[in-house]
């Protein structure tokens, strides 16, 4: 499997709003960051969707190595 890029040191907040989904990016290609923009399409990745149950801000993971999914868990404090 290969290993997704390094997209950002940091989470990115997003107010999502209740009822709606959002594709994060999982491969750290994307010019749209956190979202998927398809520049996966050359390789193994697929966006990982997150359907947002009320409206509130999340943190999305910037590192692209969470184990929480799309969802910042702290990872990026690890030593690169």
């Amino acid at each position: 499997m290969s290993t997704p890029v390094r997209a950002s040191d940091t989470p990115f907040a997003v107010n999502v709003e209740a009822g709606k989904d959002y594709y994060w990016c999982s491969c750290g290609q994307s010019k749209s960051q956190p979202f998927c923009d398809g520049s996966h399409k050359s390789g193994s990745f697929v966006p990982t969707k997150y359907s947002a149950t009320e409206s509130k801000a999340v943190y999305f993971c910037g590192c692209k190595a969470s184990a929480n999914g799309a969802l910042c868990d702290g990872s990026h404090k690890k030593a690169v």
